[in-house]
């Protein structure tokens, strides 16, 4: 089985080089040509010039005189013995690869009709003079390796410091540009509006549900984070910033290995812990995972709302108090997935994820309303407390097939996903008058919000390899959403429950998406390089509240362009150029016109009739060396999606609802330099300035806000003595604006140290966060003739943790060397 294996891998290693097998050779590939079969046959063997012994599964690539295109390939067996044949008469080349020997190539080899036949002999490689040298030089990668592409930005996170003793979400969080608010809310560059992906499929997540997922997931898990402002043809229009792709690395160590670990933190006021492992598993065709993760995951908030009413008669000043606390904690969450290859070019793969949590949360507020400022007159005690209990299983079946060694490939996908929410909420209500003599009234209310959500989805994607470097890349996609949510609302003042249909409504939601794109790659000349591609997605939705009758019907088509061009200026300077149309539709529960309650004057309101969100998307991305980058982008939004406070002087009430704003703009130019400040201190910078302009129609009349907007992000990670990494992020973010919402700066420092035990199997790291309890949110709008709405809110991001990782491996283990060998071949693929 261990012999299979080690060719079944060398087999792969083969195939993956076959197209770029000749780079070793020139940096301009031609053409591959497909030679006449004949009855030829070229034989020998390969051994170490050392020891004489035979080098087994090593690689060897035959082209044809002159060409620098691989077109025929095999591995060398137990002996070093290799053999081609079914060869046309010609002029041969081979060539012999190895990790840590020197490539080399045997030229002038003639097969003809009369010599039909050629034995090369055995061919001795030698000994690198990298590999020699490669035990004694001890390299440590503090800082992953920003690489700018035509589309997208790569940051490799694999065999670096900021991957040891961290999860993905702590990786993704200090990522150039990314900023996550602790509902787990993304933000990429200031904007909002940004798509998660896992090996490129969609997560279907909640924000606070994804960021479970990331939290309990190692970092050491994760290959790189392709940030795409502009996505290509190829993604889904869906996401008016752009997508964050996380792709984790693929096992390819046989026999059995994982990790376990257990963490705990403390804000100041409550506790929590994450613990789980995970087991990978490799043997023959199969690949297979397991992870558990179980937490008990806290947070909370300290708040002060100021409001001013400003009516006909009377202007009413509302001051109120608020905290907030919540804890979710549920049975191990459990991810599984497993890969069969069928042969050497055809695989197939099933994973399933499932989740299941209960929320218990308590939102309490303290309210003065009066006609004066400082002098209420009435006193709300409000004590709102809810439970939630979710659940979600995610599931995909792939498919893949590679039909040549150029990269020509067949890919499908079906996906089904649930979610289940069963909440409900108690409200308590105290009033009291704060000028006559009178007994504190009560008003107790219930909710009963049940809602589900069932995704159907499958895609298949094609990609045809050309001659001179060009791509075809075609693919189609359906999706279904059906969403059922039976929101109850009842007045809780006596004993038997009655019911509100005011503010009760069963809202069901039916969405269909069929889509399909062409992309185009190609190069134009030395210096260019060009992707266009195009993308078609028809939507066909129904919205129907059974309560009122209300019926919602929207059908209509698209069409999504996008077009990136490279230009290699020099070696070390490049400049990409990109646009693209993206979409933002509502989500399910904004469309729902369900009445969210906070307390007697605050409601949250969803809107039916909201329409998609339309964002064109211009850019110009230099890069200097490989590491530095400038990018200038442009995005302009129409009827964009964003919350809008309604006021009611007459009600001293306020409904937060979800409306399109006109439009909106941002110009913006990001930095990224990373600096080597000592030998063992590197640093990862990010800078980002940008205008924001909204425009908003309020009472017929047109409101412009706007503001000149910056953001510096470093995330710094230092080599102690002791063996100890320490990394030190700091993140400050200028004066914004949102909507009708103007923000206040605000800043904040994060502390990590870790420490490696036991040859590097178990990892101790030690991380505070928001040291200095400096990450405040404070917003503000006026609206109308001196309406006012502030908010000022702490999330207890200050926080200490302490986790303990253990890695183990067991079973058959490749030899480094052959290891290596795939490693490296896949760095060939340039």
């Amino acid at each position: 089985m261990k012999k299979r294996t080690r060719f079944l891998l060398g087999q792969l290693c083969l195939f993956l080089s076959l197209a770029t097998a000749g780079w070793a050779q020139t940096n301009t590939p031609k053409p591959a040509t497909d030679p006449p079969k004949g009855n030829g046959i070229i034989s020998g063997v390969l051994t170490d010039s050392l020891t004489g012994k035979p080098l087994e599964y090593a690689t060897v690539a035959l082209l044809q005189k002159g060409s620098t295109q691989a077109f025929s390939g095999t591995l060398t067996d137990e002996q070093g013995r290799f053999t081609f044949s079914g060869v046309a008469p010609g002029n041969y080349e081979v060539v012999f690869s190895f990790v840590g020997y020197k490539t080399k190539t045997i030229r002038q080899i003639t097969l003809s009709e009369r010599t039909p036949e050629a034995k090369v002999g055995t061919i001795r490689l030698g000994i690198s003079a990298a590999a020699t040298t490669l035990k004694e030089v001890n390299v440590q990668a503090l800082r992953p390796t920003i690489t700018q592409e035509a589309d997208k930005m790569v940051v490799s996170i694999e065999g670096t410091a900021l991957a040891a003793g961290r999860t993905a979400y702590e990786v993704l969080a200090t990522s150039p540009g990314v900023f996550i608010d602790p509902d787990g809310n993304i933000q990429l560059n200031g904007r909002s509006g940004v798509t998660i992906m896992l090996d490129g499929k969609l997560t279907y997540l909640s924000g606070r549900d994804l960021r479970t997922l990331l939290e309990g997931m190692s970092a050491e898990n994760i290959k790189n984070i392709e940030i795409i402002t502009n996505p290509s043809a190829k993604y889904d229009a869906q996401g008016s910033s752009g997508i964050l792709n996380i792709n984790l690395k693929k096992n390819e160590l046989q026999g059995m290995n994982g990790s376990v670990y257990a963490g705990s933190t403390y804000n100041g006021k409550q506790y929590g812990y994450s613990t789980g492992g995970s087991i990978n598993h490799m043997r023959g065709p199969w690949n297979s995972f397991l992870t558990l993760d179980m937490a008990r995951r806290v947070g909370g908030r300290e708040a002060t709302f100021t409001r001013v009413f400003v009516g006909e008669d009377e202007t009413v000043y509302f001051d109120q108090d608020a905290t907030g606390n919540f804890e979710v904690q549920g049975p191990p969450a459990v991810r599984l997935g497993t890969d069969y290859s069928l042969n050497d070019r055809h695989s197939i793969g099933l994973m399933a994820y499932y989740i299941t949590n209960k929320l218990h949360g308590d939102f309490l507020t303290d309210t003065y309303m009066g006609n004066a400022p400082s002098q209420p007159n009435l006193y709300i005690d409000a004590n709102n407390y809810n439970t939630n209990r979710f659940t979600s299983f995610n599931s995909n079946l792939h498919y893949l097939g590679k039909f040549d060694t150029l990269g020509t490939t067949l890919s499908a996908d079906l996906d089904f996903v649930k979610i289940t929410n069963r909440g409900y909420a108690n409200f308590y209500n105290f009033y009291d008058s704060l000028t006559v003599e009178q007994p504190i009234l009560q008003d107790f209310l219930y909710t009963s919000t049940p809602n589900g959500y069932d995704i159907y989805s499958a895609k298949v994607d094609y990609t045809r390899a050309l001659a001179r470097g060009r791509k075809l890349e075609l693919g189609a996609k359906a999706s279904r959403v059906e969403s059922d949510n039976d929101s109850r609302f009842y007045f809780n003042n006596s004993e038997v429950l009655e019911l509100d249909p005011r503010r009760t409504n069963h809202f069901i939601y039916d969405e269909n998406i069929y889509a399909g794109y062409v992309n185009w790659n190609s190069k134009l000349g030395e210096r260019f390089t060009v992707q266009a591609g195009l993308r078609a997605e028809q939507t066909d939705s129904r919205g129907e509240s059974i309560t009122t009758g209300q019926v919602t019907r929207r059908d209509y088509l698209n069409l999504f362009p996008s077009l990136f061009v490279k230009q290699k200026v020099t070696d070390k300077y490049e400049i990409s150029y990109n646009y693209s149309r993206r979409i933002m539709r509502p989500n399910y529960g904004q469309l729902n016109p369900f009445f969210a309650y906070r307390d007697p004057f605050t409601y949250w309101q969803g809107n039916p009739y909201l329409r998609p969100q339309y964002t064109h998307s211009f850019g110009i991305t230099q890069t200097f060396k490989k590491d530095y980058s400038l990018a200038l982008s442009y995005l302009h939004h129409q009827d964009v999606i964003a919350e809008i406070p309604l006021i009611d002087a007459e009600t001293s009430t306020t409904v937060y609802t979800i409306g399109n704003v006109d439009d909106s703009k941002n110009l913006s130019l990001t930095a990224i330099v990373p600096v080597k400040i000592f030998k063992k201190w590197d640093s990862n910078n990010t800078l980002l300035v940008a205008y924001n302009e909204y425009s908003t129609m309020v009472n017929n009349e047109q409101v412009i806000n706007d503001q000149v907007y910056y953001m510096l992000q470093s995330n710094n990670n230092i080599m102690l003595p002791l063996d100890l990494r320490m990394e030190v992020n700091g993140t400050y973010q200028g004066p914004g604006v949102y909507a009708l919402y103007r923000v206040e700066p605000r800043g904040w420092v994060n502390v990590g140290l870790m420490r490696k035990f036991m040859d590097e199997k178990l990892e101790v790291s030690l991380n505070a966060n928001d040291v200095f309890k400096s990450q405040r949110l404070k917003i503000a709008a006026e609206v109308g003739e001196g309406n006012v709405n502030d908010f000022d809110q702490y999330f207890r991001q200050r926080n200490i943790g302490f986790t303990v990782r253990y890695k183990f491996k067991n079973g058959e283990k490749l030899e480094e060397r052959r290891r290596n060998n795939l490693e490296e071949l896949n760095r060939t693929g340039n």
